[in-house]
């Protein structure tokens, strides 16, 4: 199995584990003489199993990912910063206060042009990465 196909089991786990929990929280208090519908006693025995298939899982795709998490870390803080740039307010010029007849004039020192450029220049290093990593995992046995 591949890094890639072991992500992918990853979250079908993942998935499946919190369906699981989901079980254990609809139908552990039914109300007296209704039918159970699921055992308890499974469920948690289903947890358990899942949960140490996912802790396995887990290990072993961390210690293949070791050669590339400068790179995987770098991709995350890129991410990151184009989030939170595109929450910087870029608005300029004559503004009209929402309940006040007074207009305030803004300026900014990043325009949205600049924003928009940051945007698409780290955009591109995160497709580079991703690039990187896709190829990683899919070539890189677990």
């Amino acid at each position: 199995m591949n890094v890639k196909q072991a992500l992918k089991q990853k979250n079908k786990l993942v998935t499946d584990l919190k369906a699981q929990y989901e079980i254990l929280k609809k139908y552990n208090s039914i109300e007296e003489g209704n039918p159970r519908r699921y055992s308890m006693k499974d469920t948690l025995d289903k947890i358990e199993q899942l949960a140490g298939e996912l802790v396995v899982l887990k290990a072993r795709i961390h210690q293949a990912n070791q050669p590339v998490y400068s790179q995987i870390f770098q991709l995350a803080e890129l991410k990151g910063l184009v989030k939170e740039l595109k929450k910087v307010p870029t608005d300029e010029g004559k503004q009209a206060e929402r309940y006040a007849s007074v207009a305030s004039v803004k300026e900014v020192e990043l325009s949205i042009v600049d924003i928009q450029n940051m945007v698409e220049y780290y955009n591109v290093k995160i497709e580079a990465l991703q690039d990187e990593l896709d190829v990683h995992n899919a070539t890189t046995q677990i």
